[in-house]
């Protein structure tokens, strides 16, 4: 087996060299990131929840600029443009589409009759089911482990129950870093690991430097799920902002959050009717109830202030467990080079077993 390459279904349906993926996280898996993680060989995902239409189309056209290897673009699927963001893809040539919530049947089927690789991210074996069945390619599982939005299933049972119920590739993600956790992944079944967190500590990362080494400095219990950020269980990075959050009362985190709409309005020019159109498409498309669909305007907002302007004090900082085993601020094609050979090392000792 070569040190640095193993062939899996997820990198022979992309086309890429190893079986890693870099999830796409709002204000932080930007063009340089994402062409970064393409360059080293895994797949990068621009994410587009935190960027209007004309921005998305702009960040494309960079990550084509830097690099020429296949990179996917993360889009929420209830978004009232939804339609619009995908005919961007298919006319600029993006090789996968990955969705936070799944897509509704007929959008898969657009996408795929266009070339384009559909990946959704689910959290139960029977939402893979449904989305396989839609014609889905191959779906993210995340594991409570993981930052951001997140279940309470971990990783070791969320995992296999996926793999037996569904026969399409299953990226695993939720509390992976190095080569152990690729060679466990593929063990159990996955054709490849996403990771969100071990990307955002990355050198090729925008966060700024400083919000970095607040990461660094956590440990594996320093992190909260927390509903008081937009409603949602959502993982986060213990902050004095967060505990706040979490002794305020609902009133008041209605409050904040309704500030904090007006405010994402204004940043990204959308028309009042444009947010209500979402608020209604979020609402069909889910169970949250209306409280939640005005405090979701929290994320980006808060997560704006801690990861982009670097306000540690007034923003959130998303972020899985494994924050606690993470150390170093390595390049993209530091930390792929090191996976792969890691994992390689790893599957090949297993071979000593054999009686």
């Amino acid at each position: 087996m070569s040190a640095q390459v193993l062939r899996t279904p997820l990198t022979e349906l992309v086309g890429i060299d190893h079986p890693i993926v870099q999830t796409g996280m709002g204000w932080v898996s930007g063009p340089r990131l994402t062409a970064a993680t393409c360059n080293a060989g895994g797949l990068g995902i621009l994410a587009s929840a935190t960027m209007t239409y004309d921005e998305l189309e702009v960040a494309i056209k960079k990550t084509k600029q830097l690099t020429d290897k296949p990179f996917g673009v993360n889009m929420r699927a209830d978004a009232s443009d939804a339609g619009q963001r995908c005919d961007l893809l298919i006319r600029e040539g993006v090789k996968v589409a990955s969705f936070a919530l799944a897509p509704k049947k007929d959008l898969i089927a657009k996408l795929k009759d266009n070339g384009i690789v559909v990946v959704p991210s689910i959290g139960a074996a029977k939402h893979a089911v449904k989305v396989a069945s839609w014609g889905a390619d191959a779906v993210v599982v995340q594991g409570g482990e993981g930052g951001g939005h997140t279940g309470g299933v971990a990783t070791t049972l969320l995992l296999p129950s996926v793999l037996d119920a569904v026969d399409i590739p299953v990226i695993a993600g939720g509390g992976f870093f190095d080569g152990r956790g690729l060679a466990a992944a593929l063990s159990y079944g996955a054709a490849g690991v996403a990771m969100g967190t071990r990307f955002l500590l990355t050198s090729d990362s925008a966060v700024p430097d400083s919000v970095k080494q607040e990461y660094l400095k956590r440990g594996l219990t320093d992190t909260t799920v927390s509903r008081k950020v937009d409603g949602m269980p959502h993982r986060v990075l213990n902050t004095d902002l967060v505990n706040s959050l979490e002794k305020s009362s609902y009133a008041r985190g209605l409050l904040a959050a309704t500030k904090n709409a007006m405010k994402f309005k204004a940043m990204t020019g959308m028309k009042w009717s444009t947010l209500a159109k979402d608020g209604l498409a979020m609402k069909r498309s889910g169970d949250r109830t209306v409280q939640q669909i005005i405090m979701a305007a929290n994320t980006p907002m808060l997560l704006k202030a801690g990861l982009v302007e670097g306000n540690t004090e007034a923003g959130v900082l998303a972020s899985g467990q494994v924050v606690g085993m993470i150390d170093d601020l390595p390049s993209c094609q530091e930390l792929i080079d090191r996976i792969m050979a890691d994992a390689v090392k790893r599957i090949d000792a297993l071979g000593a077993f054999k009686a």
